[in-house]
């Protein structure tokens, strides 16, 4: 279990660890019978609105679900004729231990969508239709975790999992992402040449999220509008805002939230949990969800993603943002993006993300 300590104020938070000891049989799933410690919590001074209509149950010491979605459909091919290799991110995270760190209560692993490097007709969109079935299929599975009140961990996969994801935060009833990348991902047919060349979508979530592109990623069944409105959305870790040609500049003209990793290696983790709960607070969003891509951090410290770069940020530096974030009780779940195995071929950056991943969540290895 995850134990989840509301903020008192704003501010850094130190990470503390839950010890969980293991029991029952060795790579069972669903789950692993499991002994927990009780977690005591305080009032938040952060108040929940009573008008929102979030059916996640909350509790002291929440479960953590581990779904692995071996998605690499929004990802352009690295060479021709090449297939992206972040599908293989959650097996490749598997053997390096991540299940056996997290000690999931359940565990599920979704079918592998089929890549195609070819237009899909309808879209222009690279593989379009498939992603739009596999967020589907995404977004149920979420929906079953966050119904039984726990904590679901999707691991990637590309960024396009997003999709999936908040369409089932939202069916649920709840609102809101925070979106930790090195890039914006804010390609839109308003920015670029839809018709010169296919999107993808793994460089697209935020727009695609935000209601900004094509139909068949942008609604989708029981939802009114786009997924996530301007307002409830903040970004945290852009590195190229200041550079001259910048693609996602028209991202400047919206309301989403914006701190870039120059920002928040200047003023601190603390002050951009601070910033990130704060927009949370003043639009009312009791649990917003939580997006992860890998290429946040440094590329000194994490080259095997798709679009390494500097500045950005440490494993310890990340792992705090992600713990202040998820032990303020506003977040709903997790996705983790981007790590391709076949640029680690050692399997090296495969065992610190295992330990980020478990360093963030508090969990003991």
């Amino acid at each position: 279990m995850l134990a989840t300590t509301a903020f008192s104020g704003f501010g850094a938070v130190e990470a503390r660890r839950v010890l969980i000891k293991r029991a029952g049989a060795e790579g069972v799933i669903p789950g692993r019978p499991r002994r927990q410690r009780r977690a005591t919590t305080r009032p938040s001074k952060i108040p929940f609105p009573r008008r929102e209509a979030i059916i996640f149950r909350m509790s002291a010491a929440r479960k953590v679900d581990l779904i692995e979605a071996p998605n690499n459909l929004g990802l352009r091919p690295p060479k021709p004729g090449i297939e992206p290799g972040a599908w293989r991110g959650p097996a490749a995270l598997d053997h390096a231990g991540l299940a056996l760190r997290l000690r999931p209560d359940q565990h599920k692993r979704l079918a592998r969508p089929r890549y195609a490097t070819d237009a899909q007709p309808g879209t222009r969109i690279r593989n379009g239709v498939a992603l739009r079935t596999f967020s589907l299929e995404l977004a149920a599975e979420v929906a079953r975790s966050l119904e039984r009140g726990a904590l679901p961990i999707v691991i990637g996969g590309d960024c396009s999992n997003l999709l999936g994801c908040v369409l089932a935060l939202r069916r649920g009833g709840g609102r809101g992402l925070v979106h930790v990348d090195g890039h914006s991902d804010f390609f839109h047919p308003g920015n670029y040449d839809a018709a010169s060349r296919l999107g993808s979508a793994a460089g697209m979530d935020l727009a695609l999220a935000t209601g900004r592109g094509e139909d068949l990623l942008t609604k989708w069944p029981e939802v009114d509008g786009p997924l996530v409105a301007d307002a409830d959305a903040a970004q945290i870790g852009e590195r190229e805002a200041s550079d001259p040609d910048y693609a996602y500049r028209d991202i400047e003209t919206t309301s989403i939230d914006r701190t870039t990793v120059q920002k928040l290696k200047t003023e601190g983790v603390g002050a951009t949990i601070e910033r990130a709960l704060r927009r949370l607070e003043q639009r009312k969003i009791a649990q917003a969800w939580l997006h992860v891509d890998f290429d946040v951090l440094d590329q000194a410290v994490m080259p095997a993603v798709d679009s390494p770069g500097s500045p950005g940020l440490s494993y310890a530096e990340l792992a705090a943002l992600i713990a202040g974030l998820i032990r303020s009780g506003r977040i709903a779940g997790v996705d983790f993006a981007i790590y391709d195995p076949d640029l680690d071929p050692g399997g090296r950056y495969a065992r610190e993300l295992v330990g980020c991943i478990g360093d963030s969540l508090g969990i003991a290895a």
